[in-house]
């Protein structure tokens, strides 16, 4: 299987530079083979990914920019969607690729299969077999048997422990408490750094989003160039072939 990545070598969109390295750069530290098909100066590689490129996955405007990412035929998905896994540690899966052993996506899926099957088998046991309490209880019968001989010698002093007990309980229930109200104000401050957060992340996805803008109009721009190049040299040729 070959990983491709669609990319604009010529591309005049920073943005669209910075994506592309990130992809290249990830993939080359994974160590995974991929081959980078270039859509500025190869025409059948941009129909190629546009064909390619599911309907719900393209813009409004139903032109996918670079970079973009197959396994082969299938589509793999855009920076967006492989900045995801990336964060999630699940880059080989967004791959359609298995994860090498020992890395931490090999061990994330090793533990979500420990939870969904289980990590012991069921025990069968005869219940014609009997067995004495002390092996089917172990030293837990032990315990109840001396618990019990305590209990019985303690007598009123029992009473005395309880009153102190209690008392334990209520100083603990205070410092719960305690506890509880530095937590509320730590989560009150990191909500307030999340929301600062959350405003810059809005504010570069608006510039990363006008840069893509004019990276498609770019595009089109020499789509309508190239068409017009043809059409000027099959008008000189045609000319050339009157005259003659």
């Amino acid at each position: 299987m070959v990983i491709k990545v669609f990319l604009a070598s010529s591309s005049g969109s920073t943005a669209i530079k910075k994506k592309q390295q990130d992809v290249v750069g990830f993939l080359e530290a994974l160590k995974v083979d991929y081959a980078q098909l270039d859509i500025a100066c190869n025409e059948e590689n941009r129909m190629w990914m546009r064909q390619n490129v599911p309907e719900d996955k393209k813009p409004a405007n139903g032109i996918p920019l670079p970079p973009q990412i197959f396994n082969e035929e299938g589509y793999c998905g855009d920076y967006d969607t492989f900045f995801d896994a990336k964060e999630d540690n699940s880059v080989y899966a967004f791959l359609g690729l298995p994860p090498p052993p020992g890395s931490k996506e090999a061990e994330q899926a090793d533990k979500a299969h420990i939870v969904e099957n289980g990590n012991h088998a069921e025990e069968i046991l005869d219940d014609s077999i009997e067995v004495p309490v002390e092996e089917r209880n172990g030293d837990a019968h032990v315990e109840e048997e001396q618990a019990e001989e305590a209990d019985e010698e303690e007598g009123e002093g029992g009473e005395e422990e309880a009153e102190e007990e209690a008392a334990n309980d209520e100083a603990t229930e205070e410092e719960t408490a305690g506890d509880e109200a530095l937590a509320e104000e730590e989560e009150e401050a990191v909500g307030e750094t999340d929301e600062a957060q959350a405003e810059e992340e809005e504010q570069e996805e608006e510039d990363l989003q006008s840069e893509e803008e004019e990276e498609l109009r770019q595009l089109e721009e020499e789509e309508e160039a190239d068409v017009q190049e043809e059409e000027e040299e099959d008008l000189e040729e045609t000319q050339e072939e009157e005259a003659e």
